[in-house]
């Protein structure tokens, strides 16, 4: 299971497998709203009974060259290169042409095809948006021609090409399709479970023989992450004193997220799981505004995230810093010392290990189509084509990822991802240091893809003291614990 990957992974592999745990099924509820309803275990792994039996995996996209009929060209197109050129030409404002291409790339694709024609479909209507707003930049007035990238247009169709506003980035997105597809993506693909589970391994291990902890979570959803935890707490206070049945330490959560409702309903839902527990328990929910994210944390940083003199705080950051990024990284820099200055017993960091932040939309272009290319690839493996959750995932979470990435530049881009090692300088240069994973740890995680998920395509990796996870031979997510 643990596998070495080819990209940007030169150093020397380092792990550790304990086989010290004894594995117990549970069902589990599809529905936040059940979770009260349920034990959760945290060292023993739920089974996943959602997931269909494993499909082979296909080739890697560049290799076979995927082919294209195309009625101007009747020879075999890579698929692959056909996009890059199209990126290419819109990067030189050559609109004609590369409008030309994105039609033969939407004709010949599909949301219901295999992997190759659906990433194929998501990455031409995401070069759509490029297209039509790079236009409509182009043909304003003289007074206008600073705005490269205007959020809202009245046209949609550029050349005749018609852009679907449902997928275009920042708008038209249904805030309950989200929620759903975020509960969808923990259910049948490893990327969230993985993350939540070697996060709370690292947060229960620095919280150890406290009697009091606060837990900041920067984006807690629905809250899947901490019933896990709650459980684990409980037992670990059961079985840590031979002598004495000890209680176990209160704890507070305080959960960021842009929905007060939503916040207040998890919270509901966490307080239930705790009282069902015999755990003290208390949420604090924490309001962030949609256009306002990176202004909000630093306003709501020391005044709203505030410690007790007895409190172990642990600051929970999966898959959220990179939203914080902009075009240089000064104002996460400066977020991140606030951080540290609340003395945190520890940092949790959990992101995408791709390179979606470069400045220059040509190399962005090409990093994030080899990222989720290898994404689609784990999605075939594991889902049916008929899979509606599949499409859901590929549409509506990945297809928007896809598109802001490509479709938008400047403020309104939000995914930002960056590479493990980028993050390793801004977190060292904020004062913070890696504490390296348990092996325990590194054992929860290797069961949890043994269990659910096909046997001969994902991969874990230990790094710089850190977990990476991928598919086949390139890396796709990692956890990293910080001080």
């Amino acid at each position: 299971m643990l596998g070495s990957f080819s990209s940007n992974n030169s150093h020397e592999e380092e792990e550790q497998e304990h086989h010290h745990h004894h594995h117990q099924h549970h069902h589990h509820s599809d529905s936040p709203s059940d979770l009260q309803h349920h034990q959760f275990h945290y060292h023993h792994l739920i089974p996943h009974h959602h997931a269909p039996p494993a499909l082979p995996s296909p080739p890697p996209f560049p290799t076979p060259p995927s082919t294209l009929s195309s009625p101007a060209s009747p020879s075999v197109i890579n698929t692959r290169q056909l996009l890059v050129t199209c990126a290419e030409l819109l990067s030189l404002s050559n609109f004609a042409p590369a409008h030309r291409l994105i039609s033969i790339l939407s004709a010949n694709s599909s949301p219901y095809g295999d992997s190759t024609e659906r990433l194929v479909h998501q990455f031409s209507r995401a070069l759509s948006i490029r297209l039509h707003r790079s236009a409509v930049a182009a043909a304003a007035p003289p007074n206008r021609s600073s705005l490269l990238f205007p959020h809202r247009s009245n046209s949609s169709t550029v050349f005749g090409f018609g852009v679907d506003s449902a997928v275009r980035p920042g708008q038209g997105s249904d805030p309950s399709a989200l929620q759903s597809c975020y509960l969808t993506l923990n259910q049948v693909t490893p990327f969230i479970r993985f993350s939540h589970l070697t996060a709370n391994q690292a947060i229960l291990e620095a919280i150890d023989g406290q009697r009091a902890v606060h837990i900041v979570d920067l984006d807690i959803m629905h809250g899947v992450q901490w019933p896990p935890l709650m459980q684990a707490i409980v037992e670990r206070s059961s079985t840590n004193d031979k002598n004495a049945l000890l209680l176990p330490p209160t704890l507070r959560i305080t959960g960021a997220g842009h929905d007060l409702e939503a916040l207040h309903r998890t919270g509901d839902r966490l307080s239930t799981f705790a009282q069902s527990l015999g755990l003290e328990f208390q949420f604090c929910p924490l309001l962030l505004p949609h256009d306002a994210l990176s202004v909000a944390l630093h306003a709501a940083i020391p005044s709203e995230i505030s410690t007790l003199p007895d409190e172990a705080l642990a600051v929970n950051c999966v898959l959220c810093l990179h939203r914080l990024l902009k075009d240089d990284a000064r104002e996460l820099s400066i977020f991140l010392r606030k951080i540290k200055a609340l003395r945190p017993r520890v940092v949790t960091v959990a992101e995408r290990e791709a390179s979606h932040n470069h400045p220059m939309f040509l190399q962005r272009f090409v990093e994030a189509l080899d990222h989720y290319t290898a994404v689609f690839d784990s999605l075939e493996a594991t889902l049916p084509p008929s899979s509606r959750e599949r499409l859901a995932l590929e549409q509506a979470w990945f297809g928007r990822e896809i598109a802001d990435i490509i479709g938008e530049e400047g403020e309104g881009r939000l995914e930002r991802h960056e590479r493990f090692e980028s993050w390793e300088v801004l977190l060292r240069s904020s004062g913070f240091v890696n504490v390296p994973l348990s092996p325990f740890a590194l054992s929860q995680a290797k069961l949890l893809l043994r269990l659910h998920y096909p046997s001969e395509g994902y991969q874990l990796q230990v790094k710089n003291s850190s977990v990476f996870l991928g598919w086949q031979s390139r890396a796709l997510f990692t956890v990293s614990s910080w001080r």
